[in-house]
Parts: structure tokens; sequence; C-alpha cells
């Protein structure tokens, strides 16, 4: 046998505890990468129950379709703590309105929803001194035009520093 003949080496404990450390460390990174994601893109659409919102589906989107015929469009400011709604038609005339409604919906944690009711501050314009925290919101505006259904305008707004961004 030659000098320079290999030593075979054994697979001692410490190698299956390298082993297993890197599995679970593998393990954990993914799942702190997948929550991270889940967190930052979750749009917070929620339902209590799927079937009864797709049945109504249908009728809701025709709502939508002879509301947009309307043409009017929604005015929402958020800024110095007051957030003040009007609505104008499409020649941009103000439309007058007997009260608004505005829910203030959180994407991601119901408990933060805050339902606000606005009240007559100018001419056809209704305000209320309420603005939720700073961050990303769904807002669900209700307003009496004096149709047979309110008058509903939903968007997604971004709140920074108490003003809307």
């Amino acid at each position: 046998m030659s000098a320079h003949s290999r030593k075979s080496r054994e697979f001692t404990g410490r190698h299956m505890l390298f082993i297993i450390l890197g599995f679970f460390g593998v393990v954990i990174a993914v799942n702190l990468t997948m929550v991270t994601l889940a967190n930052t893109s979750w749009t917070g659409l929620v339902v209590e129950n799927t079937y009864v919102a797709s049945q109504q589906f249908n009728r809701k989107a025709e709502e939508g379709r002879a509301q947009a015929a309307l043409g009017w469009t929604g005015n929402l400011t958020i800024a110095r703590s007051e957030v003040r709604y009007s609505l104008s038609d499409a020649t941009g005339k103000p439309v007058p309105l007997h009260g608004v409604k505005i829910l203030f919906r959180h994407p991601g944690y119901e408990a933060e929803d805050k339902p606000v009711t606005l009240v007559l501050a100018s001419a056809q314009e209704f305000a209320a001194r309420a603005v939720p925290k700073d961050g990303v919101w769904t807002i669900e505006v209700d307003a009496d035009a004096g149709l047979a259904e309110p008058y509903r305008d939903v968007r997604r707004i971004m709140i920074s520093q108490g003003a809307l961004q």
C-alpha cells in the first residue's frame, strides 16, 4: 500500500446534524418568504358566502352598467383630517345629494373597517372630520341622489400623512 492512499471518511453525527439544520433552515426561509409575499399582495377581497355572492354578480354588474351610463363622477378629497365628497354629472354640474355614507374597508383586517356618515358642508358637498389611519383602504361610497338605489362609488385609495395620495 502506498503512503498516499486515501483514508475513507465516515458519516458521523455531526454530518447528520448539518443536514437536518440545513433542511429546516431552507423550510423556514421559504415559509417566511411566502408569508411576506402573501401579506404584501393580498387584495383583501372577502365575502361571507361565495355562493350567494356569485348569484348576485349579474344583478350587480347590470346595476354598475346602468350607473356608468349616467356619466357621473364622484369627487373625493381627504386632507387635514377631513373627508369631502361631491358628485357631478357628465357636463360637470353638481348632482344634488340628500346624504352620503362612506365605509373605509381595510384590506387585511375587518376589525379596522370604519363607517363614516358625511353631513352637508356647502352647496352639494358633504364632509366629515373622520379619516382612518395611514395605509391602503378600499372605500365604498353610497350617495343618495334620489335614484331607486344609492349611487355607489368604490375605490382603492392610499392615505399618507392624513391625506389622499
